[in-house]
């Protein structure tokens, strides 16, 4: 017998009874995003790697630890995309989509980051990420923000997560930052870990994002970035904030949040649970106005955002809405004879044509009545339709309700997607 091959650790198969949940957020959040006007974009999941590090940064763990990075037949480098944006901004780039436009868009697919697996964390992931472009003001900062928090109501999500804002100033502002946190880190070196004592000459920024509780505990007394911000880049943080206070939108200024990416400037926000653990960022973005420029085009505004599949589908998974079944009907046959079953397999063609959005399953391979109608119970369908030969040769259904609330009868076939919408339509079913 050959080995049996298995996946590649910390890249999934999302099975059946997982892909119902997804499925349900995915529709979700793409009805919110549809209310607002976006538009979806879909990229390659392969990119030339100079794309990611020219716009995450050389010196960011995404770029010197863990793209999935390899030389293809051309001798080509080429990676696997850590994440979205940069993918989108070149496809917009190279498509015309930006100049002198207004692009408002969304992707959903998996990035990857060869990096130690846990839970909400894996080397294949999935994200929802949205972008748009041609908008400088903090209005539309708002609005991407408005969109998450709309998202977290319509996921019955609101409770449990929180929402974190801080502003980056321009790349003026981070410089002369920059070099006042220099001045304070270097006189700490000592005391700081590795990773953090080699970015402090390469990306003394990154610095603010360490986990080590020593490093930590020297950034208490750092220098603050907001003492830093330029008038202009303060008066948008102030805009943004009054839009977020004006809508009732709760949120934490948090000086310390520079995100791990190199792009970022002005706006960066963090939406975070404290139901996962050490994982608890499930959305993070922040306003991005010089990568375009970075990639070889012109000077644009931009705003976007990430959310992490997995962990909204374990925050999900903790309080579990109530998921379609697999089938609303489902037809067996017990007729002997094999080309009365063919009426079933064309009973059931004729009400999906009839009946749109209801879902019926057609038992197929043969076996008893009681073997079919157990899998019709476990299919989670609400009515069993039954054809035996005195039903065919009467033209009729006998049609059961599995959860009991109507008696079983039969109907004629000519009537039945009649019966049948009505039962559906009057709210019976989910009754």
């Amino acid at each position: 017998m050959s080995k049996k091959i298995a996946s590649i650790r910390g890249m999934n198969d999302i099975l059946p009874e997982q892909s119902a949940l997804w499925q349900w957020l995915e529709s979700r959040v793409k009805n919110v995003l549809a209310s607002y006007g976006y538009q979806e974009i879909r990229m390659p999941v392969v990119e030339h790697t100079e794309l990611f590090k020219r716009s995450i940064g050389e010196v960011t763990d995404i770029v010197e630890k863990e793209m999935y990075t390899f030389d293809d037949r051309n001798g080509d480098s080429l990676t696997l995309r850590p994440e979205g944006t940069a993918s989108c901004v070149r496809a917009c780039e190279q498509h015309g989509l930006l100049f002198n436009q207004v692009q408002r868009l969304w992707y959903l697919g998996p990035m990857f980051r060869h990096e130690r697996p846990q839970a909400g964390r894996y080397r294949q992931f999935h994200q929802i990420g949205v972008e748009t472009f041609g908008m400088d003001g903090p209005d539309i900062d708002a609005e991407v923000i408005l969109l998450t928090a709309r998202l977290w109501r319509e996921l019955g999500l609101s409770g449990r997560v929180r929402l974190e804002l801080n502003s980056l100033g321009s790349s003026e502002d981070r410089a002369r930052y920059r070099d006042a946190l220099v001045v304070y880190l270097s006189a700490h070196e000592d005391r700081l870990d590795e990773d953090s004592k080699r970015r402090l000459a390469r990306n003394p920024l990154r610095v603010l994002d360490a986990k080590d509780a020593g490093t930590r505990e020297v950034l208490k007394d750092a220098p603050l970035l907001t003492e830093y911000l330029s008038d202009d880049a303060r008066e948008h943080f102030e805009g943004l904030r009054a839009i977020l206070d004006r809508a009732g939108v709760e949120y934490q200024i948090n000086p310390a949040l520079v995100r791990g990416l190199d792009y970022y400037g002005k706006t960066v926000f963090e939406w975070i649970t404290d139901d996962l653990g050490a994982q608890g960022t499930v959305c993070a973005g922040g306003r991005y106005d010089g990568l375009v420029e970075q990639l070889g085009g012109r000077s644009t505004p931009a705003v976007g955002f990430a959310m992490g599949i997995e962990r909204l589908i374990l925050l999900l998974e903790q309080q579990m809405p109530e998921l379609p079944t697999p089938a609303d009907i489902y037809v067996v046959s017990v007729a002997e004879n094999g080309a009365e079953k063919i009426t079933a397999l064309m009973l059931a063609e004729s009400l999906r044509d009839t009946l749109a959005g209801i879902r019926v399953q057609c038992h197929c391979g043969g076996g008893g009545l009681k073997a079919q109608m157990k899998k019709a119970d476990r299919s989670g369908a609400r009515f069993t339709l039954i054809l035996g030969e005195d039903e065919i040769a009467a033209k009729t259904v006998s049609v059961k309700d599995m959860r009991g609330i109507i008696e079983q009868q039969q109907v004629a076939q000519a009537a039945l997607a009649d019966w049948l919408a009505a039962h559906f339509v009057s709210g019976e079913v989910n009754g």
